[in-house]
């Protein structure tokens, strides 16, 4: 109990009014109570989407809120561009890459932390924390060998979580059912669910051979099983009373972030409330359809912002707003056309979901992982920007920290005094990654080795970074990356790879360093 207080103590900054923040004693710090966590997780929210970050198009007055009174961070990564790695990095504090199970992973396939891997949710259950997921978890279930119509094992209540209300995978995959404590929830056992993703069941409808049953048309992968009138990936029978309904998906796991947070108020929590929006089927609640001028992908945007409003006012009015530090960020950065019809791309008007970054989803250009990363904590962090290095691998040995936790071997950094404002020092590097793919960046630089493969992904229409040459940029001075500099700097290249290699072991192809021969030196 000592080591509580002297942590807690070493933490208190607090303050009566955002921006005018004065010392508070211990005695002040609701009986010595651990702070209460809790990460706001979106997904393929771009840098640019949000109006904190530069966002004229789109209002985002929460999600604001939260960036102008906490700490904005200008250099805040995911750990992949794409969302099942982004997802394992966070959790686990361990590069994705260095897990081959972590790509984009199918709605059957297994469980990809192992059970006795440290977690977040496991670390701070550890100290106390009631524990808890509500949203899209896509790590995988079961061992292999999954039957929907039982209880569903391991999952989120294996690596750590008390509580988990989820879906399986995406909103555009099946099953299209949620989960919760690794039980269907309303589902009939006189109609059990079936699920395959190499074939149909027969006399199932698809989006591919059924358009007349559609009520959003399917662009390029997502015309399998048809569910709400909306085309998934992969098939799927039974299950009808279980099925979600997806315009009402964002009040339903709002609903259940609250009341997680409410019944556990006199307990210190981890929240874990990962987001769907803005991911696709874009499917806002009707009072939302057309809030954003932008069509689909903006308007559930406003949706989640609503939704962040309404979270983070349940925190105020339950009286936990400032014994509660608050993460919000995204998986990967943003995309426009992801496999539906939904004027994304042709409503766009000026908006900018990078930001000015190069890339997207799935690239390992900056736009591909660098997203909106903020930390709040109502009078304990003084608002301000932040340039600092930091990634979501490190809000596991930082939270580690901050609850005086014991964790190792992993690739997380104690960045606690950067998340809390005292001081602007981030991490030294990075790796970051992409459909497998890595890049490096090093103070300013960014080194993106080169990779076979089309440039641009036609179906998305997004640089994905492949090329044939060393590219090497400085990301303050060029955030666009427009200049590469490899050729100007050979010996920059060089350190660069060399420290990359003894981070990433031998990551480095012969064709890499052939190109690294013939073109830079």
């Amino acid at each position: 109990m000592k080591n509580i207080f002297l942590v807690l103590a070493i933490f208190v900054l607090s303050a009566c009014k955002e921006g005018n923040v004065t010392d508070r004693s211990e005695d002040e710090i609701q009986n010595g109570r651990l702070p209460n966590i809790v990460v706001i997780y979106l997904d393929d929210l771009g840098y640019g989407d949000v109006g904190a970050y530069g966002a004229k198009e789109i209002s985002t007055p929460h999600m604001d809120q939260l960036a102008n009174g906490g700490i904005k961070f200008t250099n805040g990564y995911a750990t992949s561009a794409t969302c099942t790695p982004s997802r394992y990095g966070l959790l686990t504090g361990i590069y994705p890459w260095k897990n081959k199970q972590a790509k984009i992973l199918p709605g059957t396939a297994p469980l990809i932390i192992d059970t006795a891997q440290i977690t977040i949710p496991k670390m701070l259950k550890r100290k106390g924390y009631k524990t808890g997921i509500v949203g899209k978890w896509h790590l995988g279930l079961g061992n292999g060998k999954l039957d929907w119509n039982k209880s569903i094992t391991p999952g989120p209540n294996e690596v750590g979580f008390d509580y988990s209300f989820i879906m399986a995978a995406t909103q555009d995959r099946v099953p299209t059912v949620y989960i919760e404590n690794g039980n269907v929830v309303n589902l009939e056992m006189d109609d059990p669910i079936q699920v395959d993703y190499s074939k149909n069941f027969e006399g199932e409808p698809t989006g591919k051979n059924n358009p007349e049953l559609l009520k959003m048309d399917w662009h390029h992968g997502h015309n399998n099983s048809i569910v709400n009138g909306i085309p998934r990936i992969g098939f799927m029978k039974g299950g009808e009373s279980a099925k979600w309904v997806d315009e009402t998906m964002a009040a339903t796991f709002l609903e259940r972030a609250q009341a997680f947070v409410t019944e556990r108020k006199d307990h210190p929590f981890f929240l874990y409330y990962a987001m769907q929006q803005p991911h696709v089927p874009r499917t806002p609640a009707p009072r939302f359809i057309g809030s954003s001028g932008l069509g689909p992908r903006g308007d559930v945007i406003v949706e989640a912002d609503w939704a962040i409003g309404e979270f983070i006012g349940t925190l105020k009015e339950k009286g936990l707003l400032e014994n509660t530090l608050v993460i919000l960020s995204s998986d990967n950065g943003p995309v426009l056309n992801d496999g539906y019809e939904d004027d994304a791309v042709e409503k766009l008007g000026g908006h900018d979901p990078n930001g000015g970054l190069r890339g997207g989803k799935y690239s390992l250009y900056e736009a591909g992982t660098r997203v909106p990363f903020v930390t709040y904590w109502k009078g304990r962090i003084r608002p301000k920007v932040s340039d600092a290095l930091v990634s979501q691998l490190d809000i596991l040995q930082s939270l580690a920290s901050l609850t005086a936790a014991d964790v190792e071997g992993t690739d997380s950094k104690d960045l606690l005094n950067t998340f809390l404002g005292k001081t602007d020092q981030g991490r030294e590097h990075l790796v970051m990654e992409a459909t497998t793919r890595t890049a490096y960046r090093e103070g300013n630089w960014v080194l993106i080795p080169p990779y076979k493969g089309p440039p641009i992904a036609e179906n998305v229409d997004i640089e994905l970074g492949n090329s044939d040459g060393y590219m090497l940029f400085n990301v303050k001075e060029d955030p666009g990356q427009q200049r590469n500099m490899a050729s100007k700097h050979p010996k920059k290249v060089r350190q660069m790879i060399e420290n990359f290699e003894s981070i990433t072991g031998e990551q480095f192809t012969e064709f890499q360093k052939k190109e690294l021969k013939q073109r830079t030196l």
